[in-house]
């Protein structure tokens, strides 16, 4: 639908859908939003010094969060403005987000309990050679 191929820049935006940017997830034709905004990056990923593997792991959809996960540089960042397309008109679906972050509580529990069986493994085996020795 949009022929925009990585010249938003010199072009005026246009807001993409949803729907309309998981169309684009290929290595030919490659979408991605990062913090609500497009991105065609078809022409960068052989340029990409993580390889275009990383890349089209998260084409077509919002790669906000591995985006910031990796902690790109400030060059990086203002790179993206040559291949803005638009705003990202409207957010992904909320069943995807919501299953995330509950994941990401659960992982965070899961954190909590590395640390407190250990401590109370070596409780227990503290009040035992105490008490038998």
């Amino acid at each position: 639908q949009f022929e925009v191929s990585g010249q938003g820049a010199t072009m005026p935006e246009q807001k993409v859908t949803y729907e309309d940017l998981t169309k684009h997830k290929t290595k030919d034709d490659c979408w991605m939003a990062i913090h609500g905004k497009v991105y065609d990056v078809t022409k960068f990923l052989a340029e990409h010094p993580g390889g275009e593997e990383v890349m089209l792991e998260t084409a077509g959809m919002d790669a906000s969060d591995a985006f910031e996960d990796i902690g790109h540089s400030n060059g990086a960042r203002d790179m993206l403005a040559k291949y803005l397309i638009g705003p990202l008109d409207g957010a992904p679906p909320q069943k995807e987000k919501k299953a995330s972050s509950s994941s990401g509580g659960a992982a965070g529990g899961g954190g909590i309990a590395k640390v407190l069986v250990p401590v109370f493994v070596m409780a227990v085996i503290a009040f035992l050679v105490q008490k038998f020795m």
